[in-house]
């Protein structure tokens, strides 16, 4: 929502700006300088990526709107996942974690968290430690590394549509100044004719100029900035698992471990300590009634 805000901020203060300095706001209304500074950035953008990270670039700039992807309880039902995970290991070994992480869809320790169980790209990057945990016989910092390297590819290809927008965003300037190029090759051939229509041409090569900057600072590069953020701040989640399974792989209890986990968490989401406490007895309890 506040990209939205953000947006009409910009436009606010800058179309204002312009009235109250005695602007005439239908000169801004360049429409062919519009199709040549648009049209050709997206067939830029179209070129230059992808079909799959077009889709994905449209799919994150929507997600925009809809918020943060995890929220405090979203972290709170995962930590409590992977304590019922760890519950499962000292009761049964690791060999108990099996048909969990074959059908986490069918598994009572997955299945009890449906909000997370939807999100497959967590999930089987969860599952995927588990059976190297499992089938491995990895020692921490083996596995370690090799999450590392399975997380940095992960948030490359997430960023990936947001580093393209960021891309557009830069060849927008440039796109501007072709506008206004061709605007000036415009006037030079009315340089016979009237001189208000002369003015008129030169002041539509102007806003060509005007209009690609502001796309690019002003909208499409804070939007390819939001997008990387909002990436950033879902990895979080992933991080969230490999830290608490390599504590539990060092040895800790299974409260140690997904402690552990918490820390890492940044403060905006990080449930506090005696909720996350609260909300582990609570589902003891009701393991227990049922």
């Amino acid at each position: 929502m506040l990209v939205v805000v953000g947006s009409l901020v910009v436009l606010a203060c800058v179309l204002g700006g312009f009235l109250l300095s005695h602007g005439q706001l239908m000169a801004l209304w360049q429409p062919y300088e519009l199709m040549i500074i648009g049209g050709g950035a997206l067939g830029a953008f179209l070129t230059a990526n992808p079909a799959k990270i077009v889709k994905a670039a449209l799919r994150d700039a929507m997600g925009l709107l809809k918020g943060p992807k995890y929220r405090r309880q979203d972290y709170v039902d995962l930590l409590s996942m992977l304590y019922d995970i760890f519950g499962v290991m000292r009761k049964d070994g690791v060999l108990g974690l099996e048909p969990h992480i074959e059908d986490p869809q069918s598994s009572p320790v997955f299945s009890a968290y449906p909000r997370l169980v939807r999100e497959h790209h967590l999930i089987e990057f969860t599952t995927d430690c588990l059976r190297l945990i499992v089938g491995g016989n990895m020692n921490p910092h083996e596995l370690e590394q090799l999450l590392e390297v399975e997380l940095e590819t992960h948030h490359r290809e997430a960023e990936a549509p947001a580093l393209a927008v960021t891309k557009l965003a830069d060849a927008l300037p440039g796109f501007g100044i072709v506008a206004a190029v061709l605007g000036i090759v415009t006037t030079m051939s009315q340089l016979d004719g009237d001189t208000s229509r002369i003015g008129m041409h030169i002041a539509g090569a102007l806003v060509g100029t005007f209009l690609g900057i502001l796309l690019c600072y002003g909208f499409v590069g804070p939007l390819g900035a939001a997008m990387e953020a909002r990436v950033q701040e879902e990895g979080k989640a992933f991080e969230c698992v490999k830290v608490a399974l390599l504590a539990n792989l060092r040895g800790y209890n299974p409260k140690v471990a997904v402690e552990f986990a918490r820390k890492s968490l940044s403060t905006q989401v990080r449930p506090n300590f005696q909720d996350l406490e609260e909300h582990l007895k609570d589902a003891a309890r009701a393991g227990a009634a049922a």
